[in-house]
C-alpha cells in the first residue's frame, strides 16, 4: 500500500503546486496551465507546493510515527507547521485559510457553517489508507479544523471513493457508488459527470471543491488531463488541483504523472520521508 499512498500523496501535491500560481484568478482570464511555473502571487518559484500538501505530509508523518490516527498527535504536527515551518519547503508555512488558522491556533475545530472551505478535504487522503479509519474517524480528522457536518460529509464521501479506486473499480463506479445516500447538499454529484464546464464552480466551498474534482476525474482519461482540467477551472486552483490530483494519482499511478511536473516538483525528499 506505500506505492498506492505515494501515487496519491505525489498527486496531491503535484496539482498544489500546478494550480498555486493561478489561484484566485477567474476561469478564462489566464494562459492555459501546462506546466508547473513561478508563482508570483507568494513569490515562490515553480514546483512549490502550499498548505494543501504540507497538512496532507503532516498527516502522513503523524500516522508513519503513531502507526495509528492519533488526533492529538495530528494536531500537534499542524502547530508545528503553522508555528514552525515543519512540512514547508522553504521554512515558513504560507496560503493558510483562514479556518484551518484559527482552528490549529486555539487547539479546535470551526463549526459554524461559514467555515466550510475545503481545508480539511484537500489533506484527507491518507486516512484512504488506514484501515481502521471508519466515518467516526474521518469525522474526527476533518473536525480537528473543519468540524462542521458538511465537510465531515465531504471528507467521507473522497475517502469512500478513493477506497474503490484502490480496490480496482473503474471511475464511474467509485463516483456512482458513494453518492447515491447522501445529503441533499452533495446530491447534485450524483449527475455531475453530465455537467457541463460552465456550470462547474471551482471555489473554496467544500461542495463546490469536491464537485469539481469529481467533474475532472470523470470527464478525462489521464492523470495529466484531470489535473490539468481542475487547475484551469479558477478561483481556488491549488485546492482543486490537490483533490483531484489524490484521485487521479490512486486511479493512474505515480508513473502517469508527467515527468516534467516531478521534476519540478520541490523537496521530493519530503515526501518520501513522510510515506508509511
Amino acid at each position: 500500500m506505500v506505492a498506492k499512498l505515494r501515487d496519491a500523496v505525489y498527486g496531491v501535491a503535484v496539482g498544489d503546486a500546478l494550480g498555486s500560481p493561478v489561484q484566485f484568478q477567474d476561469r478564462g482570464t489566464y494562459p492555459q496551465v501546462k506546466e508547473m511555473m513561478y508563482c508570483d502571487c507568494f513569490g515562490k518559484e515553480a514546483g512549490t507546493w502550499t498548505d494543501d500538501t504540507s497538512m496532507t505530509l503532516a498527516l502522513c508523518d503523524s500516522i508513519r510515527e503513531k502507526g495509528r490516527v492519533d488526533v492529538e498527535d495530528i494536531m500537534d504536527k499542524f502547530s508545528s507547521w503553522l508555528s514552525a515551518g515543519r512540512y514547508t519547503q522553504d521554512g515558513r508555512a504560507f496560503d493558510i485559510g483562514n479556518t484551518c488558522y484559527a482552528a490549529v491556533k486555539r487547539g479546535k475545530g470551526l463549526d459554524d457553517f461559514y467555515s466550510n472551505g475545503n481545508g480539511s478535504l484537500m489533506r484527507i487522503v491518507p486516512l484512504a489508507f488506514v484501515e481502521s479509519a471508519d466515518d467516526g474517524v474521518i469525522d474526527a480528522v476533518s473536525s480537528l479544523t473543519h468540524a462542521h457536518a458538511i465537510s465531515c460529509e465531504a471528507c467521507r464521501i473522497y475517502i469512500h471513493i478513493a477506497r474503490d479506486l484502490l480496490a480496482g473499480k473503474p471511475v464511474k463506479d467509485a463516483v456512482n457508488g458513494n453518492v447515491r445516500e447522501v445529503s441533499k447538499t452533495f446530491a447534485p454529484l450524483a449527475s455531475i459527470g453530465s455537467r457541463t464546464r460552465d456550470s462547474i464552480r471551482s471555489s473554496g466551498f467544500v461542495v463546490d471543491t469536491l464537485e469539481a474534482a469529481l467533474w475532472c476525474l470523470l470527464t478525462t482519461d489521464s492523470f495529466r488531463a484531470a489535473v490539468e482540467a481542475a487547475v484551469n477551472l479558477g478561483e481556488d486552483t491549488d485546492t482543486v488541483g490537490a483533490v483531484t490530483g489524490g484521485l487521479a494519482g490512486i486511479l493512474y499511478g505515480y508513473d502517469a504523472i508527467p515527468a516534467s511536473w516531478i521534476s519540478a516538483l520541490r523537496k521530493k525528499e519530503m515526501l518520501e520521508a513522510c510515506l508509511f
